[in-house]
This record gives C-alpha cells, sequence and structure tokens, in this order.
C-alpha cells in the first residue's frame, strides 16, 4: 500500500445517478469530493427509466432541465398493473418518459465534473477503516493500490454494495423468489404493454424507446433465481416470450439484456459513524413503476446539504443523523409498495379478485390521490420540528413569484443549493433576523404571480431546505431563529 494521499473532505464509491448527484451537491456545499468508481467506463445500458414527479422537481431545482431537452411526461400509469390516472394529484405524473439511465448518467456526470468534482474511473473500493475521526479508504485504482484519508465516506455503490459490506452494516429482507428478464429488443414488432398483462404463465411486459428499440420485461411464474455469471442471451428471451404470448420475436435482437429477482432489502442504519448509504447500496427491491433510481436520487439531495455542512464543519448537531431518520422511513414505504406491486404483478390468477378491487377502488378520488402520491414521490413529509401548518416538512409546490428582480420559480430560487427563505409579507423584522445567516440562506421578499401562494393554508413567510422541503412557515412554526439555527447552525 502507497502512502496516504492528503485528506479530502467526503469520498463517494459508486459513479451512477446516486452517486454523481451526491457528488455535484457536495460541489455546490463548497466541499471537495472524489468519486471512486470500479468500472473504467459507463456501460451505456438503458437500465433504469425516466424521473418520477418529485425527481423532476429536483433536477428543476438545481437548472438542469435544459442539459436533458424535453421531457414528456404522462398522466396515464399503473400501479401493479392496474391502471391509475395520475392527474388526480397537482404537480404528479408517470414518470419523465423516454429518457434512459445512460443518458441520466452522461447529464449527471457532466454536472457532477463541470462543479469541479473529481470522478475516477476504474478505482475500486476494496478497504476500509474508520477510527471516529475518518476513513482511511483503500483503492485498487489502474496504477496500483492506494489509500486515501477521508472525513466522510459514502457507498452508492449498488445492492452488492462493498461500503455496507466493509462497514459491517446488516441488509435484512427477503431473499428473491423468482428471475425476471429484462431486454431492450430492436428488428422486432413488438405490441406496447406499458402496465404489463398478467398471462397464464407470468407476465409480460413492453414499451417502446427510442430509435425503434422496445423494452421488454418477462417473468415466467415458477422460474426461481439463477445464480448468473454473465447476462442471459437474448435467445433465451425471446424463447421466454414466445411461451408466455405466442409471438416469436426470435429474428430481433437485443442491445442489452440482464435479469434480476424481486429481493427486497434495506439497509439497518443509513449511517454507522462516518459512513454513508445512498441508493441500492441502501434498499434493493422490485423494479416496480421505475422507482428505485428515483428514490436514490432523492437520497443524494437529502444527504448532499447536510453532509457538505459536515464536511466544512457548520451542520448543527444532530444535522447528519436526521438522514437516516428522514430516508430510512422513506425506504421502508419503497420496499412495501413494490412487494404490493410484485404481488398484483406476479403471482398468477389467483389475485385476480384483488386486481379487480383495486381496480374499483382507485376510481375513488381519495385512493387515487394516495396511491399517486406514494410512488410519484409526493407524499414524502419529514419530521421538521413542531407547527401545524399543512405544508411543514413537505416538498415546496412549483410557483411563481414576483421578486425584486422579477418574476422567478421556487425551483430556480434553489439553484444554488442553499436555503431559501420566501418572506411574503415584506415584514422588516423577519429579515432582520435572517441576516445572520445571510452566507447560507437567501432571503427573497415575493409575491405569488397569481396572488395565491398555493400553500393550502395561509402563510406570512417560507423557509426553505436546500432539497426543496419546507422547514418553517409563519404562522404555525414557532420561530424563525430558531429554525434557523435546528436546520443551518448558529448565526454567523
Amino acid at each position: 500500500m502507497t502512502e496516504k494521499t492528503d485528506t479530502v473532505p467526503v469520498v463517494v464509491a459508486g459513479a451512477g445517478p446516486v452517486g454523481l448527484m451526491l457528488a455535484a451537491e457536495l460541489r455546490l456545499a463548497g466541499v471537495p469530493a472524489v468519486v471512486l468508481e470500479r468500472l473504467a467506463a459507463p456501460t451505456g445500458e438503458s437500465r433504469g427509466l425516466g424521473y418520477t414527479a418529485r425527481t423532476l422537481e429536483s433536477l428543476d431545482q438545481r437548472g438542469l432541465l435544459p442539459r436533458l431537452g424535453g421531457v414528456e411526461t404522462s398522466d396515464v400509469g399503473h400501479f401493479g398493473g392496474v391502471p391509475l390516472d395520475f392527474g388526480v394529484l397537482e404537480g404528479a405524473h408517470f414518470g419523465g418518459k423516454g429518457i434512459p439511465q445512460n443518458r441520466t448518467e452522461e447529464m449527471l456526470a457532466s454536472w457532477a465534473h463541470d462543479t469541479g468534482a473529481d470522478i475516477r474511473r476504474g478505482h475500486e473500493v476494496v478497504g476500509l477503516a474508520d477510527d471516529g475521526d475518518g476513513v482511511d479508504v483503500d483503492v485498487e485504482g489502474p496504477d496500483g493500490p492506494y489509500r486515501i484519508r477521508a472525513a466522510y465516506l459514502a457507498g452508492c455503490d449498488g445492492g452488492r454494495s462493498t461500503v455496507r459490506r466493509l462497514a459491517g452494516i446488516g441488509f435484512p429482507g427477503t431473499a428473491a423468489t423468482t428471475e425476471m428478464v429484462i431486454a431492450d429488443v430492436t428488428g422486432a414488432d413488438i405490441a406496447p404493454r406499458w402496465a404489463g398483462e398478467p398471462l397464464p404463465g407470468g407476465m409480460v411486459l413492453a414499451g417502446p424507446l427510442a430509435d425503434g428499440v422496445t423494452r421488454i420485461v418477462v417473468c415466467e411464474r415458477g422460474r426461481p433465481p439463477r445464480k448468473r455469471t454473465e447476462p442471459p442471451p437474448f435467445a433465451e428471451v425471446a424463447a421466454a416470450w414466445q411461451r408466455l404470448t405466442g409471438e416469436d420475436i426470435s429474428g430481433g435482437g437485443a442491445v442489452w439484456t440482464t435479469a434480476f429477482g424481486d429481493a427486497a432489502r434495506q439497509a439497518e442504519h443509513y449511517r454507522r459513524g462516518r459512513v454513508l448509504l445512498a441508493g441500492d447500496a441502501a434498499h434493493i427491491h422490485l423494479p416496480a413503476g421505475g422507482q428505485g433510481m428515483n428514490v436514490g436520487i432523492q437520497d443524494a439531495v437529502n444527504l448532499g446539504w447536510k453532509l457538505g455542512a459536515a464536511a466544512a464543519g457548520r451542520a448543527p448537531e444532530g444535522l447528519l443523523d436526521t438522514y437516516h431518520a428522514e430516508r430510512h422511513p422513506v425506504g421502508a414505504r419503497l420496499l412495501m409498495n413494490t412487494q404490493a406491486q410484485g404481488l398484483l404483478f406476479l403471482t398468477g390468477e389467483n389475485t385476480g379478485p384483488m386486481r379487480e378491487l383495486l381496480t374499483e377502488l382507485v376510481e375513488l378520488p381519495e385512493v387515487a390521490r394516495h396511491l399517486v402520491a406514494m410512488v410519484s414521490g409526493l407524499e414524502v413529509r419529514y419530521d421538521v420540528g413542531p407547527g401545524d401548518h399543512p405544508l411543514l416538512g413537505r416538498r415546496m409546490p412549483p410557483r411563481r413569484l414576483v421578486t425584486e428582480e422579477g418574476t422567478a420559480s421556487t425551483p430556480e430560487l434553489l439553484h444554488a443549493a442553499r436555503g431559501v427563505l420566501l418572506d411574503l409579507s415584506g415584514d422588516p423584522a423577519l429579515r432582520d433576523t435572517a441576516r445572520g445567516w445571510a452566507d447560507r440562506v437567501d432571503t427573497v421578499a415575493a409575491k405569488p404571480v397569481d396572488g395565491d401562494a398555493g400553500l393550502g393554508a395561509p402563510a406570512d413567510a417560507v423557509l426553505i431546505r436546500p432539497d426543496g422541503y419546507v422547514a418553517w412557515t409563519s404562522p404555525g412554526a414557532g420561530g424563525l431563529a430558531e429554525a434557523l439555527t435546528r436546520w443551518f447552525g448558529p448565526a454567523a
């Protein structure tokens, strides 16, 4: 082992969407970040498709949507194959369509590079030691082994996370009971089955992507998980498709294939000392509704500003612990709803009555809103302290505002990943109180463009965290100075 390098504030293991998002969030917080990725180059595989409503809002909060070009959304979706109208909830949709994961990775890698993140490909984490004051990270690189001393290590290295294993963090849950295969198929005429189609022998799903490619998912009932050392050949996928549907697609080909199971596991701790987990390293599940990558990105958005404050030495007591407190319940809900969808999708004709009943229930607006909010990421509400305003702990909905600088949207005010205090009543005392936090929080005097802030209840002021969640309101949440201190530390 070579001598230690200079200490860096944060090492991020994994350069997938979660690790790249976290690295860029850290850079916006002014903290250097080194990203270590085992693979020498991106796979280029499409994998996760599109964004939930909350992820799309988060990308908008950082000004990233222009990097993606147009993002198509739809109100037509499903829950476990049961059709669901996402238009029942303001701001909800059934994901940004037609954006494969490799495009997301390209965009986030470009953004992370622009912010100054140090991304090292072909560098694999092989050891770690947390001594309480920092973490020694052992790395196998292209030029041999070396060691980095980091203040914190974030494991964003997938479901088989090396960081999680080396940190001794438990990963309880249920093992896979069945195997499914995915293929991006070319040269075959396949009718769309976006919501999935239960069949006597299993379930199939198909959806057109760009450039004549169709994503298919095949699950044959009673097919146990297999220990594979390489992706399934397309001939195997085509044969399974024909057994279930009677359709011959063997004349086509596949851009890529993979196999996965329905295991559902969650890390016992998202933080242990100076080691933290996010994304698939913290939770794995059936990829129902495309939620996995999205919840992982949301983990990174929640963690980034907190870890940045901790690494910079300006975090208030307990701030970093709120990462586990806030995101672990979200991960548990993710596992619950994907397992429920798996039961509807995959367990055969005996769940037909359950699907019929749920089809009736989603006609009730209250039921539809509940399910839509769950899978869109819009139901999340954090415990931010006492108060009775309906927006406390929830995400700040996108709104157009008239400010002293002109019109702006609430996402635009969050581009710098700083706190934002919206003064909606022109209160000088409010601005005087916030002046001590001006190095961390932007105070913006504003009025809603349409005269209605749409906040669910009257509000004279709203304090928004860098991740877009409301930490304080007036009236309804106590003193402003106390809230600022809790989330941003003492006044300068």
